[in-house]
């Protein structure tokens, strides 16, 4: 199946960037990312919502703001989605397209859970009651030199890291460990999923290889307080898009499916999220 950019490139060329040069993106740049907004999709049929917003607007007097974490940027995409299951996984399978898509264009972009005013950014969504609305992203021109901030946020977060084959993919269980050799042709997703971002770098995913199947599940590390802003799983969404893109990318015919549960032991902190079927 064509991809509207090369999968491995783009995946690769992404990284978060905090710091912009001071000017908007252009008309014909704004038309191309509502254009692909406007045709985004996702496996789990769940409807997001995204609005490419400009920080000089504001709403009912709230400034968009991002706390001093981004410096620069005049544009930001903002993701809502209404409550239902596997709401937040679409979400973050859509953004992550999107984000992607802005890498192959040559913007930068940067996820944030957090560091955002929260109020002004959900007055310009103009959310319905119950959406939930967990991160948005600036979207510009990388500025060359990266800001003090920026450059100590990398470090701490150990972001250019990533943890090991052996840590995140299993083959029939959590005490076997998923070698290439084992994964085969889907060696290629699930090394695009190991080279995913997610919050903090905390990288919850993990993948069981059982027969054909690859049952995804989230190794919960962080505490959410509201569980309507559960980054971890809009974790999932982003490395399950990145599988998804490989997956088609390669040809590799089968679908997302949510099991009543697999028949794997797992560790209490492992919560079986879904399941790609081949076939």
């Amino acid at each position: 199946m064509k991809m509207d950019f090369p999968v491995a490139k783009t995946v690769n060329a992404r990284s978060s960037v905090r710091t912009y040069e001071n000017r908007d993106l252009s008309a014909n740049e704004k038309a191309q990312i509502n254009a692909y907004i406007d045709n985004l999709s996702n496996p789990f049929s769940a409807d997001v919502t995204f609005r490419l917003l400009e920080k000089a607007s504001s709403t009912h007097g709230e400034k968009l703001g991002t706390y001093g974490v981004i410096k620069g940027a005049g544009n930001y995409i903002a993701a809502s989605a209404a409550e239902k299951e596997l709401a937040l996984e679409a979400l973050g399978y859509s953004f992550e397209k999107l984000i992607l898509y802005a890498t192959s264009l040559g913007l930068g972009t940067c996820w944030l859970g957090g560091t955002f005013n929260r109020s002004g950014f959900a007055a310009a969504m103009n959310l319905k009651e119950g959406d939930l609305f967990p991160c948005i992203s600036p979207i510009g021109y990388p500025a060359g030199k990266k800001s003090t901030i920026e450059s100590l946020m990398r470090w701490v977060s150990k972001a250019d890291q990533r943890k090991e084959w052996s840590e995140l993919f299993f083959k029939q269980n959590f005490s076997r460990p998923l070698t290439k050799d084992d994964a085969g042709e889907f060696a290629f997703p699930l090394e695009m999923v190991r080279l995913a971002p997610s919050a903090v770098n905390k990288q919850p995913w993990r993948i069981v290889q059982e027969n054909d199947a690859y049952h995804f599940y989230l190794a919960r590390s962080l505490k959410s307080d509201n569980e309507k802003v559960d980054l971890q799983r809009v974790d999932m969404g982003i490395a399950t898009c990145h599988f998804h893109m490989a997956v088609l990318e390669k040809e590799l015919p089968g679908k997302f499916q949510k099991l009543a549960k697999p028949g794997i032991q797992s560790p209490e902190q492992m919560q079986y999220i879904y399941s790609w079927i081949p076939g």
